[in-house]
C-alpha cells in the first residue's frame, strides 16, 4: 500500500473536480518525503478534503529541516486559501525548542485551522533483550544506566522526543542513537545493533505481528484496538509514568493573513473531511484517531505542548 501511496513530487489526490472560486486547486504541503506515515495520512486525508471543498487537493512533498521547511512554504505563500499545511506536531511544539535558525514562528506567523488525527507510538525491543515490559525494562535500565539505547528518526523527531520524556519520567539513563528516519532504526532494533525504539503503531504493529520486533507498551492512554494485548505505559503502576502518552498530531494550517471568513470555511471543510466515512475507516485500519476539534483546539494543545517540551528538551539544540 504505501508503494502505491509513495507518488514523487506534487501528486494529485483528487479526480478532476471544479476548483476553488480562485481557479486554483489546493495545495497540502507535507513536511515529510512521500511513503512515509505522514505522507500517507497526508493523501488519505486529501481524497476527503477534496470531496468537502469540492476541489482538487495536491499533495506536495517539501521535506526537511525537521519537517519545518514545508511550514516555510506555507509562511512564505498567498494567504488565499490555495496553500495548506498538513503539519505534524512535531515541527510545530518541538522544532521551536531545539533549533537555533528556525526562519519563523510555529505560534505567530501561521494561521491553525482545524486539527486532523491523533496518532500514538509503540515501545517496541530486539527480541533477545532479557526485559517483556516496562517494569522489566525500567529495572534492567536501572541497573545497567547508560546501557540500553534506542533509535530515533533524528534528533527532535517525535520518537526521540517520545523517549527522552520516558527516561525523564522512569528516571533512567538511555543512550540516544539518532538515525536518518525510521525504517533504518527498525532494521538495526530487529538486528541487534540498538535494543529499543518508539515507532508509530501503525507501522510497528507489522513488525511486532511477524515475530521480528517484541512490544513494550503503547502510548496511548488506553490499549489500541490493533493490539489489545499489548498494555499502555500507564497500566505499568510506575508512578512516573501514570499520565504518560507517546504521541502527536497533525492539524492543518493557513499562511498567516487568511481572512476569518476563509478560515472558518477551510475549518468547517476540514472537520467534514474528518468525519469522512471512507477516511475514518482508513485512519482507524492505521492505528489514527479522528480528532475533530475546532482552530482554538489546534492553538491550546500547540501552546501546551511547546511548554511541556521546552521543559524536556531544555539544552537540545540542532543547527
Amino acid at each position: 500500500m504505501l508503494a502505491a501511496l509513495a507518488l514523487c513530487g506534487a501528486t494529485l489526490a483528487t479526480p478532476p473536480a471544479s476548483a476553488q472560486p480562485n481557479g486554483q486547486p489546493v495545495r497540502l504541503v507535507v513536511g515529510y518525503a512521500a511513503g512515509g506515515p505522514a505522507d500517507q495520512a497526508a493523501r488519505l486525508f486529501a481524497v476527503a478534503l477534496g470531496k468537502a471543498l469540492n476541489a482538487n487537493v495536491i499533495v506536495d512533498n517539501k521535506p526537511g529541516a525537521n519537517a519545518t521547511l514545508a511550514g516555510y512554504e506555507v509562511v512564505r505563500a498567498k494567504p488565499d486559501g490555495a496553500t495548506l499545511w498538513f503539519a505534524a506536531s512535531a515541527a510545530l511544539t518541538v522544532a521551536p525548542n531545539i533549533m537555533k535558525s528556525l526562519p519563523y514562528d510555529p505560534a505567530k506567523d501561521l494561521a491553525p485551522v482545524a486539527p486532523v488525527a491523533r496518532y500514538y507510538n509503540m515501545l517496541v525491543a530486539n527480541v533477545k533483550e532479557p526485559f517483556k515490559g516496562t517494569q522489566d525494562l525500567v529495572a534492567y535500565a536501572k541497573a545497567h544506566p547508560g546501557k540500553l539505547s534506542y533509535g530515533s528518526s533524528g534528533v527532535g523527531s517525535s520518537n526521540h522526543v517520545a523517549m527522552a520524556l520516558f527516561a525523564r519520567q522512569a528516571q533512567v539513563e538511555l543512550n540516544h542513537i539518532p538515525y536518518k528516519g525510521n525504517a533504518p532504526a527498525m532494521t538495526d532494533t530487529i538486528g541487534g545493533q540498538i535494543d529499543v525504539m518508539f515507532d508509530i503503531i501503525s507501522t510497528a504493529s507489522g513488525y511486532v505481528q511477524s515475530g521480528k520486533v517484541k512490544p513494550i507498551a503503547v502510548g496511548s492512554p488506553k490499549r489500541n484496538a490493533s493490539l489489545p494485548g499489548v498494555p499502555t505505559f500507564r497500566e505499568s503502576g510506575i508512578a512516573g509514568l501514570k499520565d504518560y502518552e507517546a504521541g502527536g498530531w497533525y492539524a492543518i494550517y493557513a499562511p498567516k493573513g487568511v481572512t476569518p471568513e476563509q478560515t472558518q470555511k477551510l475549518a468547517a471543510a476540514v472537520r467534514q473531511a474528518v468525519e469522512d466515512a471512507e477516511l475514518r475507516k482508513r485512519y482507524a485500519e492505521l492505528g489514527y484517531e479522528q480528532w475533530s476539534g475546532t482552530t482554538q483546539d489546534v492553538v491550546n494543545t500547540a501552546a501546551r505542548e511547546r511548554t511541556q517540551w521546552a521543559s524536556v528538551l531544555k539544552g537540545v539544540t540542532l543547527d
